[in-house]
């Protein structure tokens, strides 16, 4: 829910999210809820969570999908499991509506698609780079959940939305500022604390990454970047056509020939003043 700075003016209206929040809401919980019965009450073997949360041993062996499943899984036991899945739902909820309305629906898919993959990417670039001891601390043997994603959507939003104020849960007034010191500060305690997230330290960092190249605007600063370097190489691709046309003239002999008045090569005048007679008095064609 959004207002300007005056604390006065709140709005009740609760967020609507568009078409593809609401899907991404909905897979999110089921997929959760699944596991939480299955696990809980069913006698799913814990094998079948383990198969599909982020691990980057596994990953590194093979077991690609893991990169892709782990932003939609999360804790589906205790209370912890139910403040995880709870944090990842409301935060998408209460920033995600207004990109999708602004973005459209397919550009807002791509955007969480590709933050979560990069930021869980990143993190497996960083804990390989790292010696075991400080990489098992900053990751953890298994990572998972959309925290990575929230905080994407936390950064675009501050950067698309400047000057506007979101109240989460309909209380906590925010300002695009005062969210994007909030996240970033979080992540960092986190990080100072040693306190490891299920999600591990590196991937939100990643997250928020991605929510500046891909959502700091539109167009995004990576698409600016890209647009930049595209003008770069047509401009130089203009320059070669050019200095090789010249270079084909050059060769072929040709040249072109002023009209009327004296000529440069022979120093007289043309017969009478024609343009169409060369140098040597002679009808050009």
């Amino acid at each position: 829910m959004r207002g300007g700075y005056d604390p006065g003016s709140v709005q009740f209206a609760l967020p609507r999210p568009g078409p593809a929040l609401r899907a991404v809401l909905i897979g999110l919980f089921a997929i959760w809820l699944v596991y939480a019965i299955g696990l809980n009450w069913l006698g799913m073997p814990e094998a079948a969570f383990n198969f599909v949360v982020g691990s980057t041993s596994h990953v590194m062996h093979g077991q690609i999908w893991r990169l892709f499943t782990a932003p939609l899984i999360h804790l589906p036991v205790g209370d912890q499991g139910v403040w995880h899945i709870l944090t990842s739902l409301l935060g998408l909820y209460f920033l995600a509506p207004e990109l999708e309305r602004s973005w459209g629906s397919a550009r807002f898919l791509r955007f969480l698609a590709i933050s979560a993959v990069f930021a869980y990417a990143l993190q497996m670039a960083v804990e390989l780079a790292l010696p075991e001891a400080h990489a098992r601390r900053l990751v953890g043997s298994a990572w998972f959940g959309a925290l990575p994603t929230v905080e994407a959507v936390a950064i675009a939003w501050a950067l698309s939305f400047r000057g506007q104020v979101v109240r989460l849960m309909f209380v906590i007034p925010v300002s695009s500022r005062g969210l994007i010191i909030f996240v970033v500060a979080t992540s960092l305690l986190y990080v100072v604390a040693g306190a490891q997230r299920t999600s591990g330290l590196i991937a939100p960092f990643g997250g928020m990454l991605m929510g500046w190249l891909l959502g700091g605007g539109t167009p995004s600063p990576l698409r600016k970047f890209w647009l930049k370097q595209r003008y770069k190489t047509l401009e130089r691709e203009a320059d070669r056509a050019r200095v090789d046309r010249q270079k084909r003239v050059a060769r072929s002999g040709l040249r072109v020939i002023p009209g009327g008045g004296k000529d440069p090569d022979d120093g007289g005048d043309r017969k009478n003043g024609d343009s169409r007679v060369g140098p040597d008095g002679k009808l050009l064609n």
